[in-house]
């Protein structure tokens, strides 16, 4: 694998994948810049070197070139971030975007404009992929939460180039997925939370043969439990996926694995933060409720399994943990594996609601490594491999 370790950036230019598809208020104001922080030790890197940076990346999914959608709106945070000042062109391809490379200096940084205003990229059209690779000497990938799409920038633009590599980030995620699945310390526990089972197959199967224990919880547990036989209310249920909920048990239970269902459920009269709450056994929830967070019961019995792992993979919620109300089962759960990780464990937390919920209760700290991709992440989980990963390890 080769890393930006394995190059000296003095007097080169390096065209830098970084994934600064950050939140912005109506203002147009950063609101997380997890991202941006994630790809300093990247660019600094080059710039101790003595070489200078061009960033290119997307900002959401513009239909056409509208403003609220240009990179402008980044450069002060970015800056701030980066400690340099940044410089901007209003174009990632072209004349102008070569013009501003070319009068790039040692210890310079360029933020192209979006991407995405080209409908090129997300085709992942060679012409366009040909086009930025004039922009730099040498090929980073930084860009975890867009290595499984093939698009121009991610992949393409990487045949292009004799001299690529993968940066900081990009190698901290893929060594921790694979601490996870190909090195992992045992016992290995897999929480595996979120709505529906339908977005989570190939990743339950997957896994069953890496993992000691599998904790299911969240929506996607009410599935498990009715196809088992258990009242569940008007929980959120998959109907179409019991047989397929048995199955994955049944595969469980042949390769030894232990799979952890929650007991009992906070239960809801209807979804919303000033409902009428109770507790009770998540196979006998009564008609007109609906389980929204794991009970004690079940928080108990997974902080246990947690506590007991050496290495645990998060991905997934296990309560609607945006209402403060059906907060407390995912907030504890955080802070077993919290507490597992100060007694020796490696625990990763990726996609999007996990990361969303670590940062709520403020746990980043207290767990080994989160994962800065969902899709991504869910792709490697599956035993996929991704595009923007396969273009730089091929020669």
């Amino acid at each position: 694998m080769k890393t930006i370790d394995d190059y000296n950036f003095k007097d080169k230019k390096a065209l830098i994948r970084v994934d600064f598809n950050v939140p912005l208020d109506d203002e147009g104001n950063v609101t997380d810049s997890t991202r941006i922080e994630a790809a300093k030790p990247t660019i600094i890197k080059v710039l101790e070197d003595g070489g200078s940076v061009v960033l290119m990346t997307h900002l959401g999914r513009p239909k056409n070139k509208e403003a609220k959608f240009s990179l402008q709106q980044i450069v002060s945070k970015v800056s701030e971030i980066m400690g340099v000042e940044i410089k901007f062109v209003n174009d990632c391809v072209g004349d102008v975007a070569e013009n501003a490379v070319n009068e790039l200096k040692p210890g310079e940084i360029l933020l192209l404009e979006n991407l995405r205003y080209h409908q090129e990229e997300t085709e992942g059209d060679s012409g366009f992929a040909k086009q930025l690779s004039k922009l730099g000497d040498i090929y980073v990938n930084d860009a975890f939460g867009t290595a499984h799409r093939a698009h121009a920038s991610t992949t393409v633009v990487a045949k292009y180039f004799e001299e690529k590599c993968f940066g900081y980030l990009l190698k901290q995620e893929i060594e921790s997925l694979n601490k996870v699945l190909n090195s992992a310390e045992k016992p290995v526990t897999a929480i595996i939370g979120g709505a529906k089972v339908s977005s989570k197959i190939t990743v339950l199967e997957n896994i069953l043969d890496k993992v000691d224990h599998l904790i299911i919880g969240g929506g996607m547990a009410f599935t498990f439990i009715k196809a088992q036989g258990g009242k569940i209310g008007s929980s959120l249920v998959e109907d179409d996926k019991q047989e397929l909920a048995l199955e994955i048990l049944k595969k469980a239970s042949k390769k030894g694995v232990e799979v952890h269902l929650p007991a009992d459920s906070i239960i809801a009269d209807s979804f919303s933060e000033m409902a009428n709450k109770d507790v009770c056994p998540i196979d006998d929830i009564p008609e007109g409720w609906m389980g929204l967070d794991s009970g004690p019961k079940s928080v108990d019995l997974f902080s246990d399994v947690v506590l007991k792992s050496k290495t645990i993979l998060w991905n997934g919620p296990i309560g609607v943990f945006e209402m403060e109300a059906f907060a407390e089962g995912t907030m504890k759960l955080g802070q077993a594996i919290g507490k597992a990780t100060a007694n020796g464990a490696f625990s990763l937390v990726g996609g999007g609601d996990s990361v969303a919920a670590v940062k709520k209760f403020n746990l980043e700290n207290d767990v080994s490594y989160v994962s800065t991709g969902g899709g991504a992440m869910l792709e490697m989980l599956e035993g996929k491999t991704l595009p923007g990963i396969k273009a730089i390890s091929e020669d």
